[in-house]
């Protein structure tokens, strides 16, 4: 499986040394905000006016699940058609988006590259659409453009498995040694001792060492008496 873009360490370790309200940190946010932001003014909103709109942009923070999302600033590959209509505009399409991650059986890394489809209608303000619909239900058009990040980002966190696995039959780890299964020949096991019977088997051990000890010293004995 390809894997996802990961941020430099050296890069990360200084993000981590700027104080909160650093003015780069907070102008790069921005930044990267507004790459998802498509503005419509070329579109205009004659119905049946189309646009394609195919970009790179780097995957915002906090794109995921517990055990599996997005790294933060992974190449994000959208090819999109932008199409006006009555209501507002039609977004459709696709995503492929990398992902990282950890089995949730073996904890062994992941990696791979979803393509995903995207369509959603981004109603105008005082459309039919916006005034039938709750403020939950419906995509709005932001003055004269739309913000993608939350369409992409509420199709990446939907799809993602809350438990990935890295196969589909991944076997897990074995609960005695704590190795993975998959990479453990076939008739592993451990010996397991009913903890009820656990001193019991520690005085047999003890007495078959005491005793293959004495059968030892006598072997060396009986020659020198012969």
């Amino acid at each position: 499986m390809p894997a996802a873009s990961a941020r430099r360490s050296d890069a990360a370790s200084t993000d981590a040394r700027r104080p909160a309200g650093d003015p780069a940190a907070t102008a790069a946010e921005r930044a990267a905000a507004k790459a998802w932001k498509v503005e419509l003014r070329e579109l205009g909103r004659r119905a049946g006016s189309l646009r394609e709109w195919d970009k790179t942009l780097p995957a915002p923070g906090g794109w995921g699940v517990e055990m599996i999302g997005v790294p933060e600033g992974a190449p994000v590959e959208l090819r999109l058609r932008l199409e006006s209509v009555m209501e507002g505009v039609l977004v459709s399409g696709e995503v492929d988006v990398p992902v990282t991650g950890q089995c949730a059986r073996c904890l062994e890394p992941l990696s791979d590259t979803l393509t995903l489809d995207v369509q959603e209608l981004y109603a105008y303000e005082g459309s039919t659409t916006e005034a039938t619909s709750a403020e939950d239900e419906v995509r709005r058009i932001e003055g004269d453009a739309i913000d993608l990040a939350p369409l992409v980002r509420d199709t990446v966190v939907l799809t993602l498995p809350l438990s990935p696995t890295c196969t589909p039959d991944c076997a897990g780890l074995c609960v005695d040694c704590g190795e993975r299964l998959d990479d453990l020949p076939a008739d592993h096991s451990h010996e397991v001792i009913d903890p009820r019977f656990a001193g019991l088997a520690d005085r047999f051990a003890n007495l078959t060492d005491t005793a293959e000890g004495s059968q030892s010293g006598s072997a060396r004995t009986d020659p020198e008496e012969n």
